[in-house]
């Protein structure tokens, strides 16, 4: 079965990196375009940065562009998200999950797969 596992997240000061996981097993990543998504309180999911392994292409929300960094490890069927100059605004609950895609210039999800194809999600705080 897809299942999708995040990890990485913490707390971290204002100006500071860390370094999202999501360990991906029932599929490869050539399968599905991985994409991260975070939730802050209160308020709407959105959507950070997608992947496409099969041709290497990547996309950034501008809220995050020059800040984070999304790669993949075809060999541990694992894709990261760097993070890099943290500020508290970026303070949420961060998912990864399959099949994201790119939208009128917004990572979503492209197709409505099931609740296993999201992960659990990990929480990242940036304290100022």
């Amino acid at each position: 079965e897809v299942q999708l596992v995040e990890s990485g997240g913490g707390l971290v000061q204002a100006g500071g990196s860390l370094r999202l996981s999501c360990a991906a097993s029932g599929f490869t990543l050539d399968d599905y375009p991985i994409g991260w998504f975070r939730q802050a309180p209160g308020k709407e999911r959105e959507g950070v940065s997608c992947i496409s392994s099969s041709d290497g292409s990547t996309f950034y929300a501008d809220s995050v562009k020059g800040r984070f960094t999304i790669s993949s490890d075809n060999a541990k069927n694992t894709v990261y998200l760097q993070m890099n100059s943290l500020k508290p605004e970026d303070t949420a609950v961060y998912y990864c999950a399959a099949g994201c895609a790119v939208v009128a210039g917004t990572v979503m999800i492209a197709l409505p797969y099931g609740d296993n194809y999201w992960g659990k999600g990990t929480l990242v705080t940036v304290s100022s």
